[in-house]
């Protein structure tokens, strides 16, 4: 698995946008207002860590555990100012899914009030929002005009998703050939299913920000000619920063 390291101009919230960074599309969450649909979500993912009995064979970045695959490149985005890592977006078959965790009221979730936050936002640049049921439960997606290089106008798609867990939730956006065909997404959605949110138990006001970080075990090569399990990114085609 190959760890990439890019750079965040500030800080995200979920309900605010801003400018984009080299993963793409930052993500959405999900709801207690989907608590009958996901309420299955023990069973089938994403995790709690208090509902797995292991935690061996994950890559550990802290708030998130991800299962490795085959294939997958893990991007980690950094915030300039503070040098903290604030998402991790998985690279898989030329798509992308970007992660952030949440801490969440306990009794409540968020989704619906962000979802109508996104679909403004959207709005507002131009773009136009469609709300569909998918397998995680209600989803979002996203149409923003881009520019060609050639001049020419178009569209960049993102599919949002998100789970409530227990005092968090978890927020995805699927770019690339994820976005549009439910086929190429299969992979990713898969992925997504296993990780595990580590909430920890000091208190946090709603909507800040899981603390993630680089593996424990993984450290910068000296030079790209030597291996290096750090890998600079290229920059991706970039879309304005939604929720």
């Amino acid at each position: 698995m190959v760890f990439g390291r890019g750079k965040k101009a500030k800080q995200e919230q979920p309900t605010e946008p801003g400018e984009a960074t080299e993963a793409a599309i930052d993500a959405a969450a999900t709801p207690a207002g989907n608590a009958a649909k996901s309420s299955g979500r023990a069973a089938t993912g994403p995790f709690d860590v208090s509902e797995i009995d292991d935690q061996d064979g994950y890559v550990d970045l802290g708030a998130l555990l991800i299962a490795p695959r085959e294939g997958l490149q893990l991007r980690l985005e950094v915030e300039e100012a503070s040098q903290r890592v604030v998402a991790v977006t998985m690279d898989l078959e030329g798509s992308s899914l970007q992660l952030q965790a949440f801490a969440a009221p306990r009794s409540e979730g968020l989704w619906d009030e962000i979802r109508e936050q996104i679909g403004q936002s959207v709005g507002s640049q131009g773009g136009q929002v469609e709300e569909v049921e998918g397998s995680f439960g209600t989803e979002l997606v996203a149409k923003l005009p881009a520019g060609g290089g050639d001049g020419s106008q178009g569209y960049r798609v993102a599919r949002f998703i998100g789970i409530d867990g227990p005092r968090w939730f978890l927020r995805g956006v699927f770019g690339g050939e994820a976005a549009l065909d439910r086929d190429a997404a299969a992979g990713l959605e898969g992925l997504f299913r296993q990780i595990v949110v580590v909430r920890g138990e000091n208190p946090m006001p709603p909507r800040d920000l899981l603390q993630l970080r680089l593996p424990k075990d993984t450290t910068p090569a000296p030079s790209p000619q030597a291996a290096p399990e750090f890998e600079q990114p290229e920059r991706g085609p970039e879309i304005t920063q939604i929720g």
